[in-house]
């Protein structure tokens, strides 16, 4: 969905509606009200951040489930809903695995804790702090590899739009540290992503 006069892809997200009709005909319907109530408590979350270009971070959120929904074609509700809600152990002082796990059960929680970083160690050591979540993927369900390159999909999708400081380096350790987990698996959902990586990270190195 654009905002009005808009057409920028940063500007972009998904909306409620355009999310609970993708899913309509293609997921569990029995679940799909969980979703929806992950859409409700990422934007709520999410509701007062803001990326560096700008744009509101939940919009980042929605465009995760976009990608896997439109481009993956996932319909797993598990993998949709810590899709909606993967940063909200790092951005929310009252989510807790806990909660997670009553609302949506424990793979959610499991996939979500496994996807959040330490955001206080990453402002002294953000290098260690990444390698250590690369090495954490490593030995991670797939599922929480897919959520990942999505989401770093995502965000080289939106360099040109000054989301990162060192957009150089982001695209250099996707393509060094995130996507060769993607390639050594025999998901093709994972080669996918991979290859929408490199495409967009060759638009900027060449």
């Amino acid at each position: 969905m654009l905002e009005p006069n808009e057409s920028s892809y940063n500007k972009t997200f998904l909306s409620f509606e355009e999310l609970e009709a993708r899913l309509s005909a293609k997921a569990d319907p029995l679940a799909l009200p969980k979703v929806l109530d992950a859409y409700e408590m990422s934007r709520s979350v999410h509701e007062h951040q803001r990326r560096n270009d700008g744009t509101p971070y939940f919009w980042h959120s929605s465009r995760v489930v976009k990608i896997l929904i439109d481009e993956a074609a996932v319909f797993d509700t598990d993998v949709l809903i810590a899709a909606l809600l993967h940063d909200v152990l790092e951005d929310s002082d009252v989510i807790t695995k806990g909660v997670l796990e009553y609302n949506f059960g424990s793979y959610v929680a499991y996939i979500v804790e496994t996807l959040t970083k330490d955001l206080e160690r990453a402002k002294t050591d953000p290098d260690s702090v990444d390698l250590h979540h690369v090495r954490t993927l490593r030995q991670a369900s797939e599922d929480c590899l897919l959520i990942k390159l999505a989401s770093r999909l995502d965000n080289l999708r939106c360099l040109e739009f000054h989301l990162k400081r060192n957009p150089v380096v982001y695209v250099c350790n996707t393509l060094d540290r995130y996507v060769p987990l993607a390639e050594a698996t025999q998901n093709l959902r994972l080669h996918f992503l991979a290859r929408e990586i490199r495409m967009e990270a060759n638009k900027m190195l060449g």
